[in-house]
Order: structure tokens, then C-alpha cells, then sequence
């Protein structure tokens, strides 16, 4: 089973020249994460807070519709957390309405721990968050990791950088995108950005996303580039977290959870191969409107070869 920790919300999502237009999704990153990995037949549980209203029920229904297992925290505002969306050709920008106070948690039994997002940045709840991370480790168990950066929750760029460096490096598996790279290293190359964080002192392969331009994969000193899928782009979101959940779906399936740094890609053939299952189901949530990731039985029938 893979555990996906962080934070569960309501996209309002808005045309900036329709604003009236604007629609409600479920949503959040590493609930978008839970989800796409139970469609894709892993056992999957999710750890997140929940408001007392009727988004939150939303929220619990979307999650259990999906298969995966959830363990939901009241959210001590009581309501949902919620992400007001702006389209813009089809990219998305964020502004946020949401706490996150999540309480300690003791890890269950588990393959592989997923943390990113809201729920590593914002306090109290980080707290909690990196607690898990801890206890993961000493369970030897894998962990991966997508800050998934929101511009606007940085108030100090280089504080935030030397967070996600910090929490970088207790994760085997590490995803960048080049965008978070933009809102951290303004101008920098995001291939060197990413390419730096292998020097954490648990970090054995960094993914970087690059938008229609495809990805790209760190391990040691093998580096692998993949272009994107072509498909006619409805809108961007959730295709970051579809890109994260198939990753560990693939890792799964090749029992790549045996304990630290096991069964990870390390060569080009292997590598390749799972960045390019990712990108096929990022390019397919890219396809259609919201982040409405692929299930299973939706995919070529021996994906992710």
C-alpha cells in the first residue's frame, strides 16, 4: 500500500473571461495523487483534513468513489480549504483559502509514503507531515516527494528553497517541476536546479517536469529526457499529480518498495520506460477538463511497457 499524505480542498476554477462561468472541483494535489493510484489498481490510503460542510462530503465521497482508503482529520475551521483556479490558455495559476493543522499521526504499515504540496509548508500541519517522513525512514520505508510550489504562499523564495532542499533530501524519490524552479530560482535552469538535489543524503532519483516539453530523469550520472505526449491540451491541472501517481504506480508494480533505494530505475531502458508511462497518463489529464486523471482500463492494455 502507498500512503499519500497532505491536503484535500475544492478547485474553483475560473475563466478569466467568464468569470461567471466559474465550476467547483474536488481536488488538492496529494489528494489528486491518492486517487489517480487507486484508479490505477494500487492500494492507496490517504491522511488529510476535511472540513464539516458540504464540500467536505464532497471531498470524503470523491475519495472513497476512487478506491482509496482515507483517514480524514476534522478541519479545526470547519470548513473545506478551498483553491481559486485561473485559466489562462489553458495554464493554471492558484490563490488559496486554506489551514492546515493536521494532527500527529502514527504511519501504518506501508510500501511507500507520498508527501507534497500545501501540507509540507504549512504550519502546524508541516509538522506532522515530516513527523511521518521520520517515522517512514525509520521504518525503511520509500519515500517520494513533489513540492508542487504555489507562488502565492512564498513569502521568502530563499527560505523556502532551503525548506524544500531539507525535505528533499530524506526523500528517495524527489519531483521538480520547471515551474517551481521559476517561482524559487528565478531565471535558473531547471535542469541544474534539479539535478542538485541528488546530493541529498537520501535522494536517489529526481524527476523533472517541463510542461509540454516533456521530462527528464536523475539518477547518478545518467540523465533521460522524454518529450511530452501529444495530445490536444484542455487545461492543465492535476497533470503534475497524474505524472506523480503513475511514477509510483510503475514503481509498485515493479516492487520497487523493498526497502531503501531498491528497484529504482538506474538504467536508460528502465528509466525511460517510467518516465515515459508518466508522461502518457499526465498527457491524458491534459486532454480533458479539471484534474480528470486516467483510470486503469483506460490506458493501452500493457501500459506502462
Amino acid at each position: 500500500m502507498i500512503v499519500v499524505v497532505g491536503e484535500s480542498l475544492v478547485d474553483v476554477v475560473a475563466d478569466p473571461g467568464h468569470p461567471e462561468h466559474a465550476r467547483e472541483t474536488v481536488g488538492g494535489s496529494p489528494l489528486n495523487v491518492a486517487t489517480t493510484l487507486a484508479g490505477l489498481d494500487v492500494p492507496t490510503l490517504l491522511i488529510t483534513e476535511v472540513g464539516h460542510d458540504e464540500r467536505g462530503s464532497r471531498i470524503v465521497e470523491q475519495i472513497e468513489n476512487s478506491g482509496a482508503e482515507l483517514i480524514a482529520a476534522p478541519s479545526v475551521t470547519g470548513r473545506t480549504a478551498t483553491a481559486t483556479v485561473l485559466l489562462d490558455g489553458g495554464e493554471a495559476s492558484y490563490d488559496f483559502d486554506i489551514g492546515w493543522s493536521l494532527p500527529h499521526q502514527e504511519l501504518p504499515h506501508c510500501d511507500a509514503l507520498h508527501v507534497g504540496s500545501l501540507g509540507t509548508v504549512l504550519e502546524p500541519g508541516r509538522d506532522s507531515v515530516l513527523d511521518l517522513v521520520e517515522q517512514a525512514w525509520a521504518r525503511d520505508v520509500f519515500v517520494s516527494y513533489d513540492p508542487n510550489v504555489r507562488a502565492p504562499l512564498v513569502a521568502d523564495p530563499v527560505q523556502a528553497w532551503r525548506d524544500l532542499e531539507s525535505l528533499a533530501g530524506r526523500a528517495h524519490l524527489v519531483k521538480l517541476s520547471d515551474q517551481d524552479v521559476e517561482v524559487l530560482h528565478p531565471g535558473a535552469d531547471p535542469e541544474d536546479i534539479a539535478r542538485s538535489l541528488l546530493q541529498g543524503e537520501r535522494t536517489e532519483i529526481v524527476l523533472l517536469t517541463r510542461g509540454g516539453e516533456g521530462a527528464v530523469g536523475f539518477v547518478g550520472d545518467l540523465v533521460v529526457r522524454v518529450p511530452a505526449a501529444r495530445v490536444e491540451v484542455v487545461d492543465t491541472v492535476g497533470a503534475g499529480d497524474a505524472f506523480m501517481a503513475a511514477t509510483l504506480a510503475v514503481l509498485y508494480e515493479g516492487s520497487a518498495f523493498g526497502g531503501y533505494g531498491a528497484g529504482v530505475p538506474t538504467d536508460e531502458v528502465r528509466l525511460e520506460q517510467m518516465l515515459q508511462a508518466a508522461v502518457e497518463v499526465a498527457g491524458i489529464t491534459c486532454s480533458r477538463r479539471g484534474a480528470a486523471a486516467p483510470t486503469r482500463p483506460e490506458l493501452r492494455p500493457d501500459w506502462p511497457a
